[in-house]
């Protein structure tokens, strides 16, 4: 059974839904994005899951993605961790975070990311880095400036 993320509700035919794995949160997404698509997906037999997602936040933390994740990403990638099987999806932070962890996930309408990516917090005034592993925004201890995500250089 695949593990859907949004794109997938979103563009794949109806039919290949049938016995995919979503979480709760995700057709309150679809519904913002398209309410005849939500009303579609709702009467098709898949499974609705929501597990705890500590997993899920530790190991978008272990490479930086977790500022980069909704919620709702949070949750998707629980319920992949939580089952094993494939998720299926186009946002490339989800796919980092499969990457780095060894989980099997596929594109859904985009290219597959092909490389792993770490993130780093970098100050837009002195350039100082430190790990980006909250959701948080941070000041920089050395000079005050806004931390933004950037890709970590090698």
């Amino acid at each position: 059974m695949p593990v859907l993320d949004t794109a997938a509700l979103l563009h794949w035919p109806i039919q290949r839904l049938v016995g995919g794995i979503v979480a709760h949160s995700q057709l309150d997404e679809l519904k913002k994005l398209s309410t005849e698509r939500a009303l579609l997906v709702e009467t098709i037999e898949m499974s609705w899951m929501t597990p705890p997602i500590g997993d899920a936040e530790a190991a978008a933390a272990k490479t930086g993605d977790l500022p980069r994740l909704s919620p709702v990403d949070l949750e998707v990638l629980a319920n992949a961790l939580s089952t094993g099987h494939t998720l299926y999806t186009d946002d490339y932070s989800l796919q980092n975070v499969c990457r780095s962890i060894g989980h099997p996930f596929e594109a859904v309408s985009n290219k597959r990311s092909n490389q792993q990516w770490q993130w780093e917090l970098r100050c837009i005034g002195c350039r100082a880095t430190s790990e980006a592993n909250s959701n948080e925004d941070k000041e920089c201890e050395i000079c005050g400036s806004i931390m933004k995500i950037k890709r970590k250089r090698n």
